[in-house]
């Protein structure tokens, strides 16, 4: 079973849920000249997000929730977007294991966004990612 669905949902997103969904979206929604700021790595463009960062982490077991989300649209076609996270990890296949070695981590989001004129569909343009703190196995990282 996916836990994907379409880009654009029906019916059509209010702006602000649509910029929030484009955070939701995550890989689908960076623009192919993104940049991803993970805590001072720099990643410039799609391929070297996706080789750099999603790569690894589409292997672990994880999931991220994001709250205290705050919206600023500077005009119809702008958006930035501050929020926090917490994210889980633990090493592909383990996350349901006893005794698996996890990693919880939460942190501040700085995204920057617009609407692509051919879909409609708001695309991160630049995301900083601050880790503020940790608890557990960083090793988790490393395969």
């Amino acid at each position: 079973m996916s836990m994907s669905l379409p880009a654009a949902l029906t019916p059509v997103l209010s702006g602000r849920e649509a910029i929030i969904d484009a955070l939701y979206r995550c890989v689908s929604a960076f623009a192919d000249d993104a940049v991803f700021d993970l805590n001072g790595t720099i990643m410039d463009g799609i391929d070297a997000i996706n080789a750099q960062c999603f790569a690894s982490i589409s292997k672990m077991d994880t999931t991220h929730y994001l709250t205290n989300i705050r919206i600023n649209i500077l005009d119809g076609s702008k958006a930035e977007v501050t929020c926090t996270a917490l994210a889980q990890h633990y090493h592909g296949g383990e996350g349901m294991k006893a005794g698996a070695i996890p990693l919880l981590a939460g942190s501040f989001y700085w995204v920057d966004l617009v609407r692509d004129a051919g879909d409609g569909l708001w695309k991160v343009k630049k995301w900083k990612l601050k880790t503020s703190w940790g608890q557990g196995d960083w090793g988790v990282f490393k395969n």
